[in-house]
């Protein structure tokens, strides 16, 4: 059988991506390289996923040796990398249980899975209902994103899975609703990345885990985005006082390398039992060496401490910039995530930012989305805060 070679100019690759014309062929640290030599400063990792920068030793180290082993064994047999990665999950976190699949999209999958079968097997409800909020974000399956609160992301797709209801973000009159829907769970974001890096309020949570409390609903939190360090404690939930019954994470838990979990506390995870799920990669040796490798080399260094000093530095850097440029109307976030908003184009800066070798992000039309590594030093900062200002210097002359 001969391959057939395409002379066409458009790429084998479906175009679900609107990519820039750059291609990175190597990373290390803050730093990534494309095919010509360039260099760029990275404060985008990986969307949240190089946490630890690009291609970390230990990591690096702990994929050599279990590639040299087994790469891959069903989940029909014991997992050791599983079972001390769920174990360094459940000891630092309020859950006791915990499922490995392979993405943010399949863990939110899992959650919302956990929480219907849960109301259906434990609770005897016939139709839950879930409720998530607007502008969320809780990913791409066909699932996640009816759950997400932005229509944006679900046009195209219908009809939706049924059983979401979307409230306000950060509005109190909104949580009254809850008595009313009664759901089985909530599912929301304590920052909201894709929606705008938008910080839940402190006390909303507070009310909003009380009244969950109160009527038995299940109270999930994605940290997706934020977990794993991003907001400068393992999960962002620690930072308000409250415990989640279902946690989902992904992106920074393997450094990069593809895997995915929810952490359930032990009344939630009764809604699972032998076959009512599962994934054929979730989990494997490869995948769970890599995130027990990041989560031991969090837990047991001083990187959070760092990542909160450097968070303060940049908060600052921030803070003057917001002062020399008026089109900058304010910087929020939480640690290692920030969004500063903008009046102009944000995309536009981006785009800018990429010729003076920078890589950022967008979080909406009017949020620049800033994700350095929790590894990243004041000298990198500064590094950003030099190309940024290059970047904006040329939006306010229209070059």
């Amino acid at each position: 059988m001969s391959i057939n070679n395409s002379t066409s100019l458009t790429s084998p690759v479906m175009a679900t991506y609107s990519r820039f014309p750059v291609t990175l062929v190597k990373g290390k640290g803050s730093y990534v390289w494309d095919e010509q030599g360039a260099q760029y400063l990275d404060f985008t990792s990986g969307i949240a996923t190089c946490n630890l920068g690009h291609v970390p030793d230990v990591v690096k180290d702990a994929l050599d040796e279990q590639l040299q082993n087994l790469w891959h064994c069903s989940n029909l047999y014991n997992i050791p990398n599983q079972e001390k990665l769920a174990a360094l999950l459940t000891g630092n976190s309020c859950g006791d249980q915990v499922f490995f699949c392979n993405s943010g999209a399949e863990a939110n999958e899992a959650a919302i899975k956990l929480a219907r079968r849960y109301a259906n097997k434990v609770k005897g409800k016939e139709a839950p209902e879930i409720v998530t909020f607007q502008q969320s974000f809780h990913g791409r399956t066909l699932a996640t994103l009816s759950a997400t609160g932005q229509e944006k992301i679900q046009q195209g797709f219908f009809p939706l899975v049924s059983g979401f209801s979307y409230l306000p973000f950060n509005d109190d009159e909104a949580l009254e609703l809850l008595y009313t829907i009664e759901p089985a769970a909530v599912l929301l974001e304590l920052v909201q990345g894709e929606g705008g890096v938008i910080p839940a309020n402190h006390e909303w949570v507070k009310k909003l885990a009380k009244i969950c409390k109160e009527r038995e609903i299940l109270l999930m939190v994605d940290e997706i985005q934020t977990g794993i360090g991003r907001t400068g404690t393992l999960f962002a939930y620690e930072q308000y006082g409250i415990e989640p019954d279902v946690i989902s994470i992904a992106k920074g838990l393997g450094s990069g390398f593809p895997i995915g979990a929810i952490i359930a506390k032990e009344e939630a995870a009764k809604g699972f039992d032998p076959g009512s799920h599962g994934s054929t990669f979730g989990g494997n040796p490869l995948a769970t060496a890599a995130g027990v490798a990041t989560v031991t080399h969090i837990h047991g260094t001083n990187i959070l401490n760092q990542a909160n000093e450097m968070a303060s530095y940049l908060d600052k850097k921030l803070l003057v910039l917001k002062e020399e440029y008026s089109f900058i109307k304010d910087i929020r976030g939480l640690g290692l995530l920030k969004g500063i908003v903008v009046e102009t184009n944000a995309l536009e800066i981006v785009q800018k930012a990429l010729e003076n070798n920078l890589l950022i992000l967008t979080a909406g039309p009017n949020v620049v989305r800033i994700l350095p590594p929790l590894t990243v030093t004041t000298e990198e900062i500064n590094e950003f805060i030099k190309a940024l200002e290059k970047t904006f210097q040329s939006i306010e002359k229209g070059a």
